[in-house]
């Protein structure tokens, strides 16, 4: 049987909204906030703080600084007084822990932080992908409150970083379309994209029988 549905997805087309009805619908965990926060935990750091960071590459300048404090605090000062730095290399190292933790958590519907990776490997899990048109997604950022440029630029600047996060920190290509069972074209509405994932996720389950 299937313990746990991986949703990888491109900005802006509604992920965040379908991956709470599946787990509704199916009376699953929903992983998505919950990552950022046992991320959070893992780095002693805050929610906020790996929001900003999580699953981006660090400027150059930015690297840069945290390569010195890295260098720098790992010397001299007592445990008690480091400083906690938190960039995307540290993100990486411990996305796959609290990815697996949701994993081990019972039933989960885990979103996005490299989960198919990290599980593309277990055959109880069931690795999905969201997509929509351009439009779609710069249309739905502005009914959500963002101005029509800063839409455009959400848009068409964050699945590159995400990308090159996953090219540079794991070695991979984004998105790998082969390592999904299912793409669903969020257009069709969330109600409808979550009602077409659940059936195929339960006759993949018949399938198996």
């Amino acid at each position: 049987m299937i313990q746990a549905i991986t949703i990888e997805r491109e900005f802006g087309c509604g992920a965040s909204e379908i991956a709470g009805l599946v787990a509704s619908l199916l009376g699953w965990s929903l992983w998505d906030e919950r990552l950022t926060q046992e991320i959070a935990q893992l780095t002693e750091s805050t929610p906020e703080a790996v929001e900003r960071r999580e699953w981006r590459t660090d400027p150059v300048v930015y690297r840069v600084f945290q390569d010195f404090l890295r260098g720098a605090f790992e010397g001299g000062l007592p445990p008690t007084n480091r400083l906690h730095s938190l960039d995307a290399r540290r993100i990486a190292a411990v996305s796959e822990i609290a990815v697996r933790t949701a994993l081990s958590s019972g039933p989960s519907v885990i979103v996005g932080r490299g989960s198919q990776f990290f599980l593309h490997d277990r055959k109880d899990v069931f690795h999905v992908f969201l997509y929509a048109s351009r439009d779609h997604k710069i249309r739905r950022l502005i009914s959500g409150g963002e101005s029509q440029d800063k839409a455009i630029k959400l848009i068409d600047t964050t699945d590159d970083a995400r990308a090159a996060f996953v090219r540079q920190h794991l070695g991979l290509k984004w998105p790998e379309r082969h390592m999904y069972h299912a793409m669903f074209n969020t257009e069709m509405g969330e109600s409808c994209t979550a009602t077409m994932l659940v059936e195929c996720l339960r006759q993949l389950e018949r399938n198996r029988k």
